[in-house]
């Protein structure tokens, strides 16, 4: 049985994840969020927006009864897939530029950190730790500095989680994906006039991170920083 859980398993990509997810016998799949989500029976939900350390606690404990519910040993998890975060624009100078910054930390740095922690205690060893970057945030991003980051924390993140003595289990596997525009009914609506060939559609990246969690052959060097590049069909590119 794969044992797959899901940190932001409500959003548009963590919903598609799911569900692929889902369609393929012999998957336990959990969610982590602030609301629950009808696509799986476990889930993991945090009260604590506005508190980081209270947010992780929450996660960890329930991390912990789903684990004594399984009995299982203390690692249980095939994978941890963390595709929680959002966009906030904006320059030093814009008027929501503090709240904005704010709005991102918690979205895309919290939720990978409480990720890494639960990948700490939970996760297999030779186990998968995916976390969310952005191709736009490895350079200058004067016009959404705070996302950009926030991203490029995560960036550091995974190479220093790929690193020896980092506190995830032996022969544990971490990636980053790097996400340009997702191909969703929001975007499409956002942007109507946009080439939407050179959109990243969820249903690839499902696949490729069901994959991923089938077999370590199929996954790229740990601590990679994978672009997902998308022009008519979506390939990778690692660095």
């Amino acid at each position: 049985m794969k044992r797959v859980l899901v940190v932001g398993g409500r959003g548009s990509l963590g919903g598609a994840i799911l569900s692929f997810f889902k369609q393929k016998s012999g998957c336990w799949l959990a969610s982590v969020g602030f609301q629950p989500t009808e696509l799986v029976e476990n889930n993991i939900i945090l009260k604590n927006r506005d508190d980081f350390r209270a947010q992780a606690e929450e996660c960890m404990e329930q991390c912990e009864q789903l684990r004594t519910d399984l009995q299982q040993e203390s690692r249980f998890l095939d994978a941890v897939i963390c595709v929680a975060g959002g966009w906030r624009g904006g320059n030093a100078a814009s008027e929501n530029f503090i709240t904005g910054c704010d709005d991102v930390i918690k979205q895309s740095i919290w939720s990978s950190l409480i990720s890494a922690q639960v990948s700490s205690k939970y996760l297999k060893p030779g186990g998968l730790l995916v976390l969310s970057g952005a191709a736009a945030c490895c350079g200058p991003t004067p016009y959404m500095m705070g996302y950009g980051m926030a991203k490029a924390a995560v960036h550091q993140l995974t190479k220093s989680l790929a690193a020896e003595k980092s506190g995830l289990p032996e022969g544990a596997n971490v990636a980053c994906l790097l996400i340009g525009t997702l191909d969703t009914e929001l975007n499409r609506k956002g942007m109507p006039k946009a080439d939407f060939s050179k959109w990243t559609s969820l249903d690839y990246i499902a696949d490729l991170l069901y994959r991923w969690t089938d077999g370590e052959s199929s996954r790229v060097a740990s601590g990679s920083l994978v672009e997902l590049k998308t022009d008519g069909q979506s390939s990778l590119i690692c660095s």
